[in-house]
């Protein structure tokens, strides 16, 4: 397991009672280096959306347990957050609560000359995601899928 991945994990466990405390989830932990800086972004939601309230309690949390643990050894900032409305589906748990939603998919390399695609999320398992595009079904394999997330329609 990689130093970042041991991080998000970690977080993830003590993250866990706190978020229960106060009434919302874990949608994804991330320790992530942008520039210079290390960041240690916290998503939260639940139902009827997050509010500032709920990010600031959730932070103030966290962030004592994190001094208290101590087991980041790097110097970094803490963010915790809605996942906002064009959400990231990184983990099965994201695309289970996601089918039937219309989706961005932004592939690698080019599938018939294009990268982008959009559709309605139908299936997915560990090897592909599966999505209904002007009603015919695409299948693209997960590791060709460099991006996935909630489409935005205004």
């Amino acid at each position: 397991m990689s130093k970042r991945e041991t991080y998000e994990t970690r977080t993830e466990q003590l993250l866990a009672p706190i978020v229960e405390k106060f009434g919302v989830e874990i949608y994804d932990v991330e320790y992530v280096k942008e520039g210079s800086d290390w960041y240690l972004r916290a998503y939260i939601d639940k139902p009827e959306g997050v509010n500032i309230i709920d990010c600031e309690n959730v932070s103030r949390a966290l962030s004592d347990v994190l001094d208290a643990e101590d087991y980041i050894a790097d110097a970094y900032i803490l963010e915790v957050s809605s996942p906002g409305l064009g959400r990231t589906l990184k983990k099965d748990r994201h695309l289970e609560k996601s089918l039937g939603a219309e989706v961005e998919i932004r592939t690698y390399k080019p599938i018939e000359k294009q990268k982008e695609f959009s559709g309605i999320l139908k299936a997915y398992d560990k090897d592909t995601v599966t999505i209904e595009e002007d009603s015919m079904e695409r299948v693209f394999l997960r590791a060709d899928i460099a991006l996935i997330r909630l489409a935005l329609d205004f």
